[in-house]
């Protein structure tokens, strides 16, 4: 699984407080189980809650939160575009410690697809997928449509009212 490991380097270096207090970031993986298609292919997803705990943090929730769902946005875009995922995906609980301090515990509904396919002489490889990325704006000023050699349309960009 590469998440948690990926979303603990994000989390580490946007907080200086982190930084200098590794031990205080701690992550687990509950809950987890796979799920393969039944196919000959040994191809499979890992689902699992992500359970992340910040003890003793004396930071802004905010200063956590924010570089989460940037994170979150890349890793597991579903949790913000999928309706019923956006009410459940990402939790949170606070332990007030004090005037200074809290513990804060965030869990993160996460899957990972992993391809399985056979790379010779009895050999397989082991492909952790990215997530998909939404298409990006098309920014170009001039734009033309082919379908093989031939040129379908042409066009300029449409500007923005404004």
């Amino acid at each position: 699984m590469y998440k948690p490991k990926s979303l603990r380097a994000h989390l580490t270096a946007v907080s200086a407080e982190l930084r200098q207090n590794p031990e205080k970031l701690l992550i687990f993986a509950d809950g987890g189980n796979t799920v393969a298609t039944g196919t000959t292919s040994l191809s499979f997803e890992y689902r699992y809650k992500l359970n992340i705990i910040i003890t003793d943090y004396a930071g802004s929730e905010d200063a956590l939160m924010v570089p989460l769902l940037a994170w979150v946005q890349v890793h597991q875009r579903d949790l913000l575009d999928n309706a019923d995922l956006r009410k459940t995906g990402i939790g949170f609980n606070v332990d007030f410690n004090n005037a200074e301090s809290i513990d804060l515990e965030i869990t993160l509904a996460l899957t990972e697809r992993v391809i399985v396919k056979q790379a010779g002489a009895g050999r397989l490889e082991v492909v952790h997928l990215a997530e998909p990325q939404p298409t990006p704006a098309y920014a170009d000023a001039f734009w033309q449509a082919y379908a093989g050699d031939a040129l379908l349309a042409e066009w300029h960009t449409p500007a923005n009212p404004e």
